[in-house]
């Protein structure tokens, strides 16, 4: 967590002396030279999802999970964790959707693995807990390369058997996400809604969207409780199976809508179209997920995010550096204790809740004074919060 923490305050200082040194006190020995020094770039759009190498070879591979590359959520935000780095470090990357899109089978998602090695990937970064078999097979038969599990854990080599030995060449690494939908709960009460919705991506089977909505859930409990009131979560996984938008989707949330509902946590990537087209119909709203989703849709009034970008960059630094062993065959959970899990409070549009609140919640959390519960077996409704699973 050090290093990951080092990784980011390392980045702030750069930025920070690039905008405050003084032309007096600051001037380089040799002026010719300041022209060649590098700037580091910091926003991945400026940088092309796809690249041609000089000599053919990616060393740095991306396969996605379901959904789509540009799903302005977890596959680009992991993505984008991948362009930075190799863009900053002068890396060559590519990426690889496996075949047949949301109906992929592990052989797919293998292919694309063994397609990323044959063109010369050293480190392959697969995101999506359904990557697990494939990455099994591929780490297994390609031992010299390194593969980061992103909303992963340590693979053995024969699943489901005790004791057997965890693959050294695969990195987990997972989020507490918990804790962000925790934060994004809380702060949708505190704002003044009480008749709140969740969307859940992977038809209930996604470990991450689980933890997610269960904290959505706890942290609506929590604000209601201290506010003194009641509410109301539409809680479900329908048409959220591959991630996708879907017109049953929108129709669903629509439907929210015009019950009542006045913001719907839309938790799974490309759902959040179907959603928010909803919610602009309903002039309602909608919480955002993985990344910060404020850009999309002025429908949103925060976004429940995770690290992507951060964690990714961190991991192949890792690779790079020579220390990947410390996180092969290991599994790494971030959350807000390394800065990994939050609110956006610079793009979120809540006017009746301060980031000086968030703020101390936050370290509350990070202190460990705010308890919050990462088994979503235990949801279920409140004396404050009633929960509407809806199959």
């Amino acid at each position: 967590m050090k290093r990951f923490l080092a990784l980011i305050l390392a980045l702030c200082m750069v930025f920070a002396l690039c905008a405050c040194g003084s032309n007096d006190d600051k001037k380089p020995a040799d002026d010719d030279n300041k022209d060649n020094e590098p700037t580091a770039i910091t926003n991945p759009d400026e940088i092309s999802d796809e690249m041609t190498s000089a000599d053919g070879k990616y060393e740095i591979a991306f396969v996605t999970d379901v959904g789509q590359l540009k799903d302005k959520s977890f596959n680009q935000g992991t993505y984008d964790g991948v362009k930075l780095y190799a863009a900053n470090n002068d890396k060559s990357y590519k990426y690889y959707q496996p075949a047949n899109g949301d109906k992929a089978t592990d052989d797919d998602r293998y292919d694309a693995m063994k397609a990323a090695v044959d063109n010369g990937a050293k480190v392959v970064v697969c995101a999506g807990f359904l990557q697990e078999n494939a990455l099994r097979k591929a780490a297994l038969e390609f031992t010299d390369v390194s593969f980061v599990f992103i909303d992963g854990y340590p693979v053995a080599e024969e699943a489901g058997v005790d004791g057997s030995p965890i693959i050294p060449n695969i990195a987990g690494i997972s989020f507490q996400e918990e804790q962000s939908g925790y934060l994004a709960g809380y702060a949708a009460v505190m704002e003044g809604y009480t008749k709140l919705g969740f969307c859940g991506g992977g038809g209930g089977d996604n470990p991450a969207c689980c933890r997610f909505g269960y904290g959505f859930v706890q942290g609506v409990d929590a604000a209601a409780a201290e506010k003194g009131v009641k509410a109301e979560v539409n809680y479900s996984w329908m048409y959220g199976g591959s991630f996708s938008a879907s017109p049953e989707l929108q129709t669903m949330a629509a439907g929210w809508y015009s019950n009542g509902t006045e913001v719907i946590f839309a938790c799974g990537g490309s759902m959040f179209a179907s959603v928010s087209a909803a919610a602009s119909a309903a002039d309602a709203k909608v919480i955002g997920v993985d990344t910060d989703q404020s850009f999309e849709s002025d429908t949103v009034i925060t976004s429940a995010t995770k690290g992507l970008a951060s964690s990714v960059q961190w991991a192949l630094a890792k690779f790079y550096d020579g220390s990947f062993s410390d996180l092969g065959g290991n599994g790494t959970a971030l959350g807000a204790k390394d800065d990994a899990v939050g609110l956006p409070t610079a793009t979120w549009s809540l006017s009746n809740w301060s980031v000086d609140d968030y703020n101390a919640l936050l370290k509350d959390i990070k202190d460990g004074k705010v308890s919050i519960d990462a088994d979503w077996n235990n949801l279920k409704s409140t004396y404050n919060v009633t929960v509407n699973v809806i199959e």
